[in-house]
């Protein structure tokens, strides 16, 4: 990637940096597996990926210490994209969809490893494995699959009817002036939100239901690669995606009495979008039972085209 252009905001800038990851070589990787006929038992390599392309990269800080779940989520597709290669003539097939699991928190003060499997290049598709590492232990494990662009069915969900963001209130509009750390870090983050509901981060809302809209877009201009695009899609998705929860039974994050840790993520990118335009964030969650909650995402570009779904469980405990 480029360097950031000197305009770019410095939240952005940053987040550019972070998603600019450094190749730091290759371990090769078998895998074996007992293989019964029936008469008898034998062991032989199964080659699911001959090597493992190994990533560096570096971490936001935040007010917790715990690395921010969406950035490991965008690095995880910065660093399976650069493994899938092109044909001679060829554009990069871009992200179709990923799943990952988060396992544990990551520090924000150490770099993370990403070790990329590459499972198969097929005709159409190409398949990626990736396990960020920290401290030699797994904090993220993610698949992701890449598709040659296709004609086909093609259908969508409609937009909501919802106001657009011009007039609504942003959360560096609500936090700027508050002089705190973790004011500061909401007011200047990459990513731009505005709630058509209104925010959850002081009080609960006035209506319980589980369902919000927000409009998110990152604060600058981006460069015109699509994977990363894809990348900064991924880390926004992460944003607000468990507060329909929140909302549906009054909660809210400064004071809510909750603790809250994304568990899973999966995104599917149906459309190309730019993550520097304004998108919608249609948000709701069927169902939260057993300290967890499960909240579903679309993204509508403000024409109404739908370019991206999202599913999220979070652990939601409430404290005594």
């Amino acid at each position: 990637m480029n360097d950031p252009a000197a305009d770019t905001p410095p939240a952005l800038a940053e987040l550019l940096a972070v998603l600019d990851l450094e190749e730091v070589g290759r371990a090769d990787m078998s895998v074996t597996a007992s293989l019964d006929d029936g008469a008898s038992s034998t062991t032989s390599p199964l080659a699911f990926a001959e090597e493992m392309t190994l990533f560096r990269g570096q971490s936001q800080k935040m007010p917790h210490g715990r690395v921010f779940g969406g950035q490991v989520l965008a690095q995880g597709v910065v660093a399976c994209g650069r493994t899938v290669t092109p044909g001679e003539g060829e554009a990069p097939r871009p992200i179709h969809s990923l799943h990952a699991y988060f396992m544990r928190p990551g520090d924000d003060t150490q770099p993370i490893t990403f070790a990329v499997e590459r499972m198969r290049d097929g005709r159409s598709f190409s398949t990626r494995r990736a396990h960020a590492i920290q401290n030699g232990k797994p904090i993220l494990s993610m698949s992701c699959s890449f598709q040659e662009p296709a004609d086909g069915l093609d259908h969508q969900d409609e937009m909501p009817d919802v106001p657009g963001p011009e007039g609504l209130q942003s959360l560096s509009d609500v936090f700027g002036g508050i002089d705190h750390p973790g004011a500061k870090h909401v007011a200047d983050r990459a990513i731009e939100q505005r709630h058509v509901e209104g925010q959850l981060f002081l009080a609960p809302a006035d209506e319980r239901v589980a369902q919000q809209s927000v409009w998110t877009r990152a604060v600058g201009r981006l460069p015109d690669d699509p994977l990363l695009h894809s990348a900064v899609l991924a880390y926004a998705s992460d944003y607000a995606l468990l507060e329909p929860v929140l909302r549906k039974h009054g909660r809210q994050w400064v004071g809510g009495g909750l603790n809250v840790a994304s568990l899973d993520h999966a995104m599917w990118f149906h459309r190309p979008a730019r993550a520097d335009d304004w998108l919608l964030y249609a948000q709701q969650s069927p169902s939260a039972q057993g300290g967890r909650g499960l909240s579903i995402g679309r993204m509508f570009t403000a024409d109404g085209t739908l370019v991206a779904s999202t599913a999220q469980e979070g652990m939601l405990r409430v404290r005594d």
